[in-house]
């Protein structure tokens, strides 16, 4: 839409009809003739994510591109990107930088077309914006090209005072995070452009941009233990943030074997429940007289005091027919009722499932509805450890997280943590949201580690396992960092990541002492009903002793001495 003007009805009080026509007769036959397909690749920060914190998202040092473009408090920089354009133009050839500009003018539309909001001003000053930006994006980038090991090249000193090759200065790291936002990018293809005119060959230009984007993508990624780099086609990546991401982001296989699967399971599934109705409540009574065959091998061995006048009371015919009775009798009687729902807590949480919340439809295969909660119901780091999974890290990315459920150990990739990550965490989940239209990897990546990291105590643990590098102040302020991660643009389920949380919930509610402990919560300091009903057997049991010992001696019962 390269020659559609933007009519302000503010600004003028008559409006002109044919005006009007004559533009969007253009704007029609210009779009017609260019059949442009590229897909829209540079967004605005979704609003909900924009307000968590907004000054990840907002350029702090430089503008690049159009949308923070005519920011006053960014005008500092433009004296260092002029300079870059002046030095980028000693290398074009024996042409004038003017040439490059009238380049790009011939991809206007193709460069309108990555950007999702209107851009607001002529194809000549968009073509200059693009020119002066990309120039001083290679030379600051070409610092981190990565070419046998070795920087290929040094800054010039007017900019030498931004950056140095150790990566210390304050400048340095505050231009990296604003050129890895996703408000603050320009199409890759016009850096591209930028390099063929300064080097002799295609093939050196590509070698360039190749490295150029390798050396930023090591600065910049959190994986940074990677030993298997995907193989990425440059040509593919939109701009920075989309090979950064592209880079740490497995590529899920499609979904129509999984639609497949749901369905066969769905209808599994149905023909399977009337059976499954029928054997649950024998197996209920199993596992209740199984206890109760446990709980009579230990008292049978007891025989004074108490323990032998309980022993008469349980051998009476009327207490063996009753404890005959299915469970599912047992749990409706009066006075019985109340201890249904615990009891089957207690023995059958397992086999009900208690990670309703997250995992309820996960044996179905159903992962094209999104959760119900939006952070992941997963024990912290310190809860896991204490009921016996083991951490070990990865020299790899999020595909290879995993639980191994015959050691109890749960793999994380090593992930380094310095002052720049959580810009870039920030911008990749934004752009992901924005631009994915499958599922979030990366999103429900970040879900998880919120998930297993609550306080500074998970943060120590993972750090002494090596699973994370924290180059932060102290473990406190990286717990901060993923806390306030939770916040997401959609809900969303990953499949190998959704099994490896089900796999950890069912290993650790599994275990006798978390279920005890779950128990006593919910049952016996969580519910009144059940503390009255407990009180109140109590105190029976205490009127029928001092009604008993009021008839009997009860010393003598008790084989118990009164001097």
């Amino acid at each position: 839409m390269s020659s559609f003007k933007h009519t302000n009805s503010s600004k003028s009080s008559r409006f002109d009809e044919h005006r009007w026509v004559i533009q969007i007769r253009r704007t029609l036959e210009e779009e017609l003739e260019e059949e442009n397909d590229l897909p829209v690749c540079i967004f605005n920060v979704p609003k909900s994510l924009m307000a968590c914190d907004p000054d990840s998202f907002t350029p702090q040092e430089v503008a690049i591109g159009p949308y923070h473009h005519w920011r006053p408090e960014l005008y500092e920089m433009e004296r260092y990107k002029l300079a870059a354009a002046k030095r980028a133009q000693k290398h074009l050839h024996s042409l004038k930088f003017q040439d490059l500009v009238d380049q790009l003018v011939k991809y206007e539309p193709s460069i309108r077309a990555c950007y999702h909001k209107y851009l607001d001003f002529s194809g000549e000053t968009l073509a200059w914006m693009m020119a002066i930006d990309a120039s001083f994006m290679l030379e600051f980038l070409q610092v981190y090209a990565i070419e046998e090991g070795k920087v290929v090249s040094r800054a010039s000193s007017k900019m030498s005072h931004l950056f140095d090759y150790a990566g210390r200065k304050t400048a340095q790291n505050a231009i990296l995070r604003d050129l890895v936002m996703l408000e603050n990018q320009i199409p890759l293809f016009v850096l591209r452009k930028m390099l063929k005119f300064q080097f002799s060959t295609q093939e050196e230009a590509e070698d360039m941009l190749i490295s150029i984007l390798m050396g930023f993508c090591k600065e910049l990624s959190p994986f940074k233990m990677m030993e298997a780099l995907p193989n990425i086609q440059v040509s593919d990546c939109s701009h920075l943030l989309d090979f950064l991401y592209d880079m740490v982001t497995p590529k899920l296989a499609g979904g129509t074997t999984e639609d497949t699967i749901e369905v066969a399971a769905d209808q599994d599934k149905n023909g399977d429940d009337d059976e499954e109705g029928k054997d649950k409540s024998s197996s209920n009574s199993n596992y209740i007289k199984q206890f109760l065959n446990e709980v009579w091998k230990i008292l049978s061995k007891l025989n004074k005091g108490p323990i032998h006048l309980l022993k008469k009371v349980f051998l009476s015919k009327p207490v063996k027919v009753f404890l005959k009775l299915p469970w599912t009798i047992l749990s409706n009687l009066p006075g019985l009722k109340i201890l249904k729902t615990p009891v089957e807590y207690f023995f059958f949480g397992q086999e009900k499932g208690e990670d309703k919340p997250e995992n309820e439809n996960s044996n179905d295969n159903n992962t094209n509805k999104p959760p119900l909660i939006e952070e992941i119901t997963v024990p912290s780091v310190a809860d896991l450890s204490k009921s016996g999974v083991r951490f070990l890290p990865t020299n790899g990315s999020i595909s290879t997280i995993n639980f191994d459920p015959k050691t109890f150990t749960l793999y994380l990739p090593t992930i380094s943590l310095d002052v720049n990550t959580e810009t870039v965490l920030r911008n990749l989940v934004a752009y992901e949201a924005s631009n994915a239209s499958g599922p979030l990897v990366f999103t429900r990546y970040t879900e998880l580690m919120n998930g297993i990291i609550d306080t500074e105590e998970d943060v120590k643990l993972l750090r002494a396992k090596g699973i994370i590098l924290n180059r932060l102040k102290s473990d406190e302020e990286v717990a901060n960092l993923w806390n306030g991660m939770s916040k997401s643009i959609r809900l969303t389920k990953v499949p190998f990541l959704d099994k490896v949380i089900e796999d950890v919930n069912k290993y650790h509610n599994g275990r006798w002492k978390v279920k005890v402990i779950k128990f006593m919560k919910i049952y016996i300091f969580g519910s009144w009903q059940l503390l009255t009903l407990l009180a109140a057997i109590m105190l029976l049991l205490l009127m029928g002793l001092q009604a008993f010992c009021s008839v009997y001696t009860c010393a003598r019962v008790f084989h118990t001495s009164t001097d």
